[in-house]
């Protein structure tokens, strides 16, 4: 939300700083704020839609809607904003057409710069809590919740465009050449393209379906061989949502033991997992005998 208001405000801004400069820098930057606005709009509305009850068609309800969304904004991202600023810059570069009142330009984006700080900040201090001991890196790689890493590269792409538009304004006023801020607008251009294309890998990713990290994984196992569970023959794991993990294992059960033991063991596996593991909301385990250990 704080990244939503923040990125309709500088967008209007832009805009009015384009129609009174004719930099370039600053229309990209505008369309690029536009996209921005209508990416964390697509991110509340997938918010809101994988709330929804499962149905029979969805059993496993529509938490992947989160993934779906943060992929469209993926795209918006490389075609509305990526492919735009590249072209409009070089658009600039053949015409060469001069920058006027350049100093309404540098402080809209002095004031963006920091709006945007605003947001990226909040940003930060969502993804503190669920980043742990990861680096940034492999907290963009890592995590389930897609919405922090897609708000996180955006409001830094964000940045970083801002400061490149501020040099495309500055070079061409102090130079005289108009050429310097085509390339600002190109720079824009690339930058949004790689970030694009980072998020467009891990939501696909995400989208087609995760399972939990090593450390994770190891987890479930220790929490399952316990008691009457002597180990786990093999194991599935897939993120539904970001809140909500499918665990399916086969487990070799203590031999002897009647139904009503193998029932209770099976509940009390279920519940040592969700104690350890709270997102794991669906477990289905298997009961079987280590047939290798009987064999031995």
């Amino acid at each position: 939300m704080a990244a939503l208001l923040a990125n309709a405000g500088i967008a209007l801004a832009k805009f009015i700083g384009f129609l009174v400069t004719g930099s370039s820098s600053m229309l990209a930057e505008a369309v690029h704020s536009v996209a921005d606005t209508s990416n964390q709009g697509l991110l509340l509305l997938g918010g809101r839609t994988a709330r929804r009850a499962a149905t029979p068609e969805h059993p496993f309800g529509y938490g992947r809607d989160r993934y779906f969304y943060s992929f469209v904004v993926a795209l918006l991202l490389f075609t509305l904003g990526s492919v735009f600023a590249i072209y409009e810059g070089i658009h600039k570069l053949e015409s060469h057409e001069p920058l006027t009142s350049p100093i309404v330009a540098v402080l809209i984006l002095l004031v963006a710069i920091a709006l945007e700080g605003f947001s990226f900040r909040t940003a930060i201090h969502e993804s503190r809590p669920l980043k742990a001991r990861a680096t940034w890196w492999q907290f963009i790689r890592q995590a389930k919740v897609p919405e922090l890493p897609v708000v996180l590269l955006e409001d830094f792409g964000a940045l970083v465009g801002l400061v490149f538009a501020l040099l495309g304004v500055g070079l061409s006023v102090l130079t005289g050449d108009p050429v310097w801020d085509a390339v600002g607008t190109i720079c824009i251009g690339v930058l949004l393209g790689v970030i694009a294309v980072i998020l467009i890998v891990e939501m696909k990713s995400l989208l087609i379906g995760e399972g939990v990290a090593p450390p994770v994984l190891a987890d479930i196992c220790s929490a399952l061989e316990t008691g009457d569970v002597q180990r786990v023959i093999h194991i599935r794991t897939q993120y539904l949502g970001p809140e909500e993990l499918l665990v399916a294992a086969k487990i070799a059960l203590a031999p002897g033991l009647p139904l009503e033991g193998v029932a209770a063991a099976i509940d009390a596996a279920e519940a040592r997992v969700r104690e350890r593991v709270p997102v794991a909301r669906l477990i289905y385990l298997e009961p079987d005998l280590d047939r290798a250990t009987l064999a031995g």
